[in-house]
């Protein structure tokens, strides 16, 4: 635990940036930092970490508009998703959490912007919680009949980035598309993301890896 507390507040003191990076000196992502943190070898992949909770975070790392942001958003999350790594079981759990927060949070919440994506934005929100295939399966014709209207609806500045947004957490593309707009939704889903980071964490999180 002394190792973890040092290594966090070498952290704390430079700046997370996207990509991955050849070692320390050359910068991190949230989850080499969470490697170096956890006393792993050098990865953005580390040993200690659930996989889905590694993916999310990347694309998370990688969405973000600044240094500035992912060292505000991302850092206060570096000790909490070391010693997550867990059964497949928890994993395949963690994984449905991530895609019902996409398909009902961060999608509609985009949609709400362009008013003729209301009504989908609705259907989205009422499917039931996708807690498996089954669930995924059957929201299926849902979600194919919001993204083929989101795309009718791409022609106009707005379309385009609620589009951009939504597909693969696409922050930074909507915010050169209209900042302004924009804004008050990004941050009220980095808010939402913290929290499905936090849900996930929650999930019989498991012994993981030692540190050193």
């Amino acid at each position: 635990m002394i190792v973890l507390a040092e290594r966090m507040q070498q952290i704390l003191a430079l700046s997370l940036s996207s990509g991955s990076h050849a070692d320390f000196d050359k910068g991190m992502c949230v989850m080499e930092a969470a490697a170096y943190v956890a006393g792993e070898p050098w990865s953005d992949h580390p040993k200690c970490a659930c996989p889905v909770i590694t993916s999310f975070m990347i694309a998370w790392n990688d969405g973000l508009r600044s240094d500035a942001e992912r060292d505000r958003l991302l850092k206060p999350l570096i000790p909490d998703i070391i010693d997550t790594k867990a059964t497949p079981a928890v994993e395949e759990r963690r994984s449905y959490l991530a895609l019902d927060w996409m398909i009902r949070v961060h999608t509609p919440k985009w949609f709400d912007l362009v008013p003729s994506l209301a009504p989908h934005a609705k259907a989205l929100r009422d499917l039931e919680e996708i807690a498996d295939l089954a669930g995924a399966s059957a929201a299926g014709a849902s979600v194919k009949a919001a993204w083929d209207a989101a795309w009718d609806a791409a022609g106009d500045a707005a379309g385009y980035a609620a589009v951009a947004a939504a597909w693969a957490a696409a922050w930074a593309a909507a915010w050169n598309a209209a900042r302004d707009v924009l804004n008050p939704t990004t941050e009220w889903l980095q808010t939402s993301a913290i929290d499905l980071v936090h849900r996930m964490i929650a999930l019989s999180a498991g012994p993981g890896a030692k540190h050193g």
